[in-house]
């Protein structure tokens, strides 16, 4: 009798796209395990990613704006799943396999430090060796999370590390993660940047928004609509001409009046001696280390580790280790 997950199986080669990246076909993982007996590959990847320590941790990691007090702006976590929502949209209507595609999604950001791209900045400028946050996720699922890693297959990793940069990955699952999140943080910071008060809709370039729509949701339709009538049939994953023109100006004007000179930047700077600070403080006091982090060990650089503590940090957690490492202690006597 056959089992739910070679059920699985026979469905995706029966119905995905000579394209797709099959469950049954992966390379597999570092640590060969026994199947599930329900489950694909992929679908286990996504749970593992899922139930790990560092998603949850995402919900405390900025986006753009840092320590946002409202309640409808992004997060890290917000803005994952909203990346996962596109390109499970993309893979579904490509025919491709979404369970990989969305696996790729729920690790693309595990190693985003906190302070969003401004602690990413520090980590690049002081850590020997320099930080990207790719690097840093494939770190997480290999060898980080619960000391030994999660152990993924090597399409999910492959994916998550070339989500960003300018390699691409080798499965068309994973080319939909790396432009989806690109169409994700776009149209999202326009909806938070309206929402702050930075931006208004009459600000955004008439020449994009004629081409994307004049709504958020109008230009997230509109976008990934034009992926997959763009991609179908091609092997590739791609926009037309006239929509990754409008897109890529669209970024840019977000560059200008948001991510490098608005309000929402003003106490980036403080953020950043935060990181900074706290990353050379154990940098050079190794011993008090052990103490903050379970994972301490001597077999690498101290660089190497305290990278990895603060990477992991959320913002919140730096900022209240940061007050404990500088603030005098209450003087209490009886």
């Amino acid at each position: 009798m056959i089992g739910i997950r070679q059920r699985t199986e026979q469905w995706e080669r029966e119905h995905l796209s000579e394209y797709a990246c099959l469950s049954s076909e992966s390379r597999g993982r570092d640590r060969p395990i026994e199947p599930c007996p329900i489950r694909t590959e992929f679908q286990r990847d996504r749970d593992r990613i899922i139930h790990s320590r560092a998603f949850r941790r995402l919900k405390q990691k900025t986006q753009v704006f840092i320590i946002p007090e409202g309640d409808h702006y992004r997060t890290r976590l917000t803005h994952t799943l909203e990346v996962a929502q596109i390109s499970r949209t993309i893979a579904r209507g490509l025919r491709l396999n979404e369970d990989l595609t969305e696996a790729i999604c729920m690790g693309h950001d595990l190693g985003h430090p906190p302070f969003g791209h401004a602690g990413e900045e520090v980590l690049n400028n002081i850590h020997p060796g320099g930080f990207r946050h790719n690097e840093q996720s494939v770190r997480v699922v290999e060898k980080l999370e619960g000391g030994t890693g999660l152990n993924l297959t090597w399409e999910v990793r492959d994916g998550i590390l070339h989500h960003t940069g300018k390699h691409d990955a080798s499965t068309l699952e994973g080319r939909i993660v790396k432009i989806a999140d690109r169409i994700a943080y776009v149209n999202h910071d326009i909806d938070d940047a309206v929402r702050s008060g930075i931006l208004s809709g009459e600000d955004l370039p008439k020449e994009c928004i004629s081409v994307l729509g004049e709504t958020h949701g109008a230009r997230i339709h509109t976008l990934v609509s034009d992926v997959i009538l763009t991609s179908e049939g091609t092997g590739e994953i791609r926009l037309s001409k006239e929509v990754s023109e409008a897109l890529n100006e669209l970024r840019s004007f977000l560059f200008k009046n948001v991510y490098l000179d608005s309000e929402a930047k003003r106490d980036e700077n403080k953020a950043k001696e935060i990181v900074a600070y706290v990353y050379r403080y154990f940098t050079t006091r190794p011993e008090q280390l052990r103490q903050f982090y379970s994972y301490y060990t001597e077999d690498q650089p101290i660089e190497e580790t305290v990278k990895d503590f603060v990477a992991g940090m959320t913002d919140r957690y730096l900022i209240n280790l940061y007050r404990q490492l500088t603030l005098p202690k209450p003087w209490a006597f009886l």
